[in-house]
């Protein structure tokens, strides 16, 4: 007896489904990655460079963590460099006065030298030496480039003492040895130790700013006081100690500012009493052994 066979009926796939399942999913990685102004080249180049600098941080950290000998992190150190991480560019920026031979000599030291190699904080104690320097910024940027970023002093006086000439910027710091001839229209501060107070001498001039401009230089006298000078040619002595000084100059500002004594034939004004202001006249042209007279008031009276 013959048994019947039943046919099992075969899905047939329909050609939309399949369609549907050949079409490729974009990722929103890629649709991003396309919008970028960069091939593919370059943006695998970059992949690989961020990798190979992560991978040498983490090396470096995990040196200093397990405290590899010295002969071991030489060799971590020139692995780096044939990796290409080694110094072959030194950018400097921010220089104008200072001595950039001095500087390059400095940093240039570092060219060719392997990037785990470069101490940064060695190079930037080195270049803060140098009196023009106020500070400098010192970074790797990788693979290959050594950048440092100089921030000057600028001069703001002239110290002399001893018959030697040097600018210094508004904290004191000297910067440089001049000639006499190259001081120009900066104020001038004479004495010893005049430098160390120039910090000073700013903020009392501050208190009288009517008068800060027409002061072109001051002496600092036996370690302990100020003698201003004016552009007209007078001296003003001031008494010693922060808070006398700045009273004293306050009340002359007021009684210059009443009395006009600048630009007078006063050549010497004395506040170093607490009680009364002396002055002096300029000597006499006619007759040639006249004497210079010496007056005083008392302080915010009428002026002579």
């Amino acid at each position: 007896m013959a048994t019947a066979m039943r046919k099992t009926p075969v899905k047939r796939k329909s050609k939309a489904s399949t369609s549907r399942r050949k079409v490729r999913q974009i990722s929103w990685i890629d649709r991003f990655l396309r919008t970028l102004p960069f091939s593919e080249e370059d943006i695998q180049r970059a992949v690989t460079w961020v990798v190979v600098a992560a991978l040498a941080v983490l090396a470096l950290a995990a040196a200093q963590w397990f405290g590899l000998t010295a002969a071991a992190y030489q060799q971590y150190a020139q692995l780096a460099a044939k990796a290409g991480f080694q110094v072959q560019r030194v950018e400097v920026t921010g220089m104008e006065r200072v001595d950039q031979l001095k500087v390059y000599e400095l940093v240039l030291a570092e060219k060719d030298r392997a990037m785990p190699l470069v101490d940064i904080d060695k190079v930037r104690a080195e270049l803060l030496e140098y009196g023009w320097i106020k500070d400098a910024r010192v970074s790797r940027r990788l693979p290959d480039t050594l950048a440092v970023e100089i921030i000057e002093r600028k001069p703001a006086a002239v110290w002399q003492r001893d018959g030697k000439y040097s600018l210094i910027d508004a904290e004191g710091i000297v910067l440089q040895n001049v000639k006499a001839d190259e001081v120009g229209e900066l104020p001038l501060l004479n004495g010893t130790d005049a430098n160390r107070h120039a910090v000073a001498l700013n903020e009392l001039l501050d208190n009288a700013t009517a008068l800060k401009a027409q002061v072109v230089g001051a002496s600092w006298i036996g370690n302990r006081r100020w003698d201003l000078r004016f552009k007209t040619g007078e001296t003003l002595a001031l008494p010693e100690g922060e808070k006398a000084a700045a009273e004293a100059l306050l009340n002359f500002a007021r009684m210059d500012g009443i009395h006009r004594l600048l630009g007078r034939d006063l050549i010497h004004f004395d506040l170093r009493d607490p009680e009364r202001a002396y002055f002096r006249k300029a000597p006499k042209a006619q007759p040639a052994n006249a004497e210079s007279s010496d007056a005083g008031i008392e302080k915010g009276g009428k002026a002579a």
